[in-house]
């Protein structure tokens, strides 16, 4: 599926802006914005240069979709295998299923191939999209989405109203946009959620519905 836009996105601008106008860091707490542009360079070319087998995901992969995301870190999906071919990543944190961590300047947030759906959007929701940076292995907007419903009943129970408002919005976003087909994305979430978290998704997409619909009716009025 190709951008949203023809104007590139320029990862390392995206992050260095995140951050610099992130007004709720502390000074303490403040990253040094100056080098960001050459991590990110450098981050993707060791990437090529490890033939590493991964695919970018979360806010900097859904720019390539939407127009207006912020974010401050690089979310990819990698096997563990690949990832212990990289110790230039600090990690910080790290569980079966994902892990956090640090490449000089840059936080990444790797999603792990040991879970199935991870993998399965990998391997099947994966397309190639040209940056400013390079041509990145990307996600599709199919794939984007399957990620951001899996999550949202975590988040729900994590009492993380930002990040849920956050996800709804980006899910609503690419809803509008590109109406991608429910019913397979349904059946592939279907195998990974228990029937409660499946249950909540179901009445999220659905709430979501009704907003585009009643954003269409009014937009039409509007233009009468």
């Amino acid at each position: 599926m190709e951008s949203v836009s023809e104007n590139r996105v320029h990862i390392g601008n995206v992050i260095r802006n995140a951050i610099t106008f992130d007004f709720k860091k502390s000074q303490g707490d403040a990253v040094s914005t100056d080098n960001l542009i050459q991590n990110v360079d450098e981050l993707f070319n060791l990437l090529d240069e490890r033939q590493i087998d991964y695919l970018l995901v979360g806010g900097i992969a859904l720019l390539q979709y939407t127009e207006g995301r912020n974010t401050q870190d690089i979310d990819l999906i990698m096997a563990v295998s690949a990832l212990e071919r990289l110790p230039e990543i600090e990690i910080i944190d790290r569980n079966d299923n994902f892990a956090r961590g640090r490449f000089k300047e840059l936080q990444i947030d790797l999603l792990l191939t040991n879970h199935p759906l991870f993998d399965k959007v990998k391997t099947e929701y994966a397309t190639r999209q040209q940056f400013v940076e390079k041509t990145i292995p990307c996600a599709t907007v199919e794939g984007l989405m399957l990620l951001k419903l899996y999550a949202l009943p975590s988040l729900y129970r994590q009492g993380n109203f930002a990040r849920v408002g956050i996800y709804e919005n980006d899910v609503a976003t690419l809803m509008q946009l590109y109406r991608p087909a429910l019913l397979p994305l349904f059946a592939e979430i279907s195998k990974h959620l228990s029937a409660t978290d499946l249950k909540a998704v179901n009445e999220i997409v659905e709430e979501i519905q009704q907003r585009i619909t009643r954003f269409q009716q009014r937009s039409e009025h509007n233009q009468k």
